[in-house]
């Protein structure tokens, strides 16, 4: 029996989807669904009924549900409480840092913490990921900060009561296209489009927090036309679509500033007003971290508070 095997019973029983489930997991809906039956057969009994509509617990899923659970729940306890142990002695730190932020924003931040920093970390590791799979590090106790973007209108689970964030940096998602022409500052793809002719749009997909944040802003934001042309989580995919004149590309300002300045890529809109400012935020776990985490955080904290003033 693997872990893997508990949390994708404990998600399917969640969801009561298994396509829904599936994507959560990040895997395929077959290899989803070998992997819930390899867990039945291990417990030896159904604990889906997939005769319904909806997938629903069967008798010894209802049973088996909040077992299941607790043994995650200890796992974790208990990887967290030797982690904190080893952590303790070793001053390491654990950073979840957006693949963006870790290109453009995280280098030169860090340089500045540990300049002021009576003692600086000895040892960091950093993870750079999607920001749906960040977000499952910190839930999951497997890292002590995350750095990523931040919008009012885009809450997720870390904006909850459990964790702590301090804004750290500021940003801004702006719509860009290739030139219409060599030297020009005309987009190939202008907004806002039209209702018969919709602009080519390269979106974020929703595993992004910029994703996320665009869905959000843009609710509230100056009207486009778009249709979407393709999709990706990473921004770099989407940079390298858009210089490639493949439609537009709402990226932040800190990846693309070098392109604006060459002009290899243009601002597809009229105004300002398509553009999406957003914050750099640094969250952690409410609860107390080891010392190293704490010095860490302390002077994020003081530095932001400079910042600002």
């Amino acid at each position: 029996m693997e872990l893997a095997w508990l949390e994708d019973f404990l998600t399917l029983a969640q969801q009561r989807n298994f396509s829904r489930a599936a994507e959560t997991r990040h895997i395929s809906q077959p290899a989803f669904s070998r992997r819930v039956r390899m867990l039945e057969e291990w417990v030896g009994a159904p604990l889906f009924d997939r005769d319904t509509h909806r997938v629903e617990l069967t008798a010894a899923g209802a049973e088996f549900l909040p077992i299941a659970q607790e043994i995650v729940r200890r796992l974790a306890f208990g990887r967290e409480r030797a982690r904190e142990v080893f952590e303790l002695a070793a001053g390491s730190l654990r950073i979840a840092c957006t693949n963006v932020l870790s290109l453009t924003f995280f280098p030169a931040w860090l340089q500045q913490l540990e300049s002021g920093a009576a003692a600086p970390p000895s040892n960091i590791s950093l993870v750079t990921d999607s920001m749906a799979d960040c977000e499952r590090l910190m839930v999951a106790g497997q890292a002590q900060f995350i750095l990523c973007h931040h919008h009012p209108a885009a809450q997720t689970e870390l904006d909850s009561g459990a964790f702590l964030g301090v804004e750290v940096g500021e940003d801004v998602l702006v719509p860009v296209s290739a030139p219409a022409a060599p030297d020009t500052a005309t987009p190939l793809h202008p907004l806002p489009g039209a209702a018969d002719t919709p602009s080519a749009h390269l979106a974020f997909s929703p595993a992004s927090g910029m994703g996320r944040i665009l869905a959000a802003a843009r609710a509230a934001g100056a009207p486009a036309w778009l249709s979407p042309v393709f999709t990706a989580h990473l921004a770099m995919v989407l940079l390298i679509m858009a210089r490639e004149g493949r439609g537009v590309a709402w990226l932040p300002q800190s990846l693309i500033a070098g392109d604006l300045e060459t002009g290899a890529l243009v601002r597809s809109a009229p105004s300002t007003d398509w553009d999406v400012p957003m914050g750099i935020r640094l969250y952690r776990p409410r609860a107390r971290q080891s010392p190293a985490a704490e010095a860490f955080w302390s002077q994020a904290a003081t530095m932001a508070g400079r910042r600002l003033a």
